[in-house]
């Protein structure tokens, strides 16, 4: 069995709570799904790696927002992004967020568009 250690790190308080509630549905716990969401990352990561296959480590910096669509799809030859989000979810990586303020900034722009 793998040893284990502790760790300290840093988790949006929504997102905990989000999962939190995924491990009661569950009956599971988060360090449970953190360590399975983990050991998918890594394996996949290293399985790519070890064949020279670099297009996860291109979808994993897009999903960190690292790597904006438009390259990530020059680098992959995909012609659309749909081709882009269907290999995210192939790789069940999540598609990365604006930051809050761009968003923000939209939202604010399609509101001032109404009459």
């Amino acid at each position: 069995m793998a040893k284990t250690v502790n760790f300290t790190g840093a988790v949006d308080r929504e997102l905990l709570k989000r999962a939190k509630i995924i491990a009661a549905k569950t009956d599971t716990s988060v360090n449970a799904l953190f360590n399975a969401e983990l050991r998918h990352l890594v394996d996949t990561f290293e399985a790519a790696e070890a064949s020279g296959n670099q297009n996860f480590k291109t979808l994993l910096d897009f999903s960190l927002g690292r790597r904006d669509d438009l390259a990530v799809m020059a680098a992959l030859g995909l012609d659309s992004p749909e081709d882009l989000f269907l290999l995210m979810a192939q790789a069940r990586l999540p598609m990365p967020r604006l930051p809050e303020a761009a968003t923000r900034s939209m939202v604010d722009s399609l509101h001032a568009l109404a009459p």
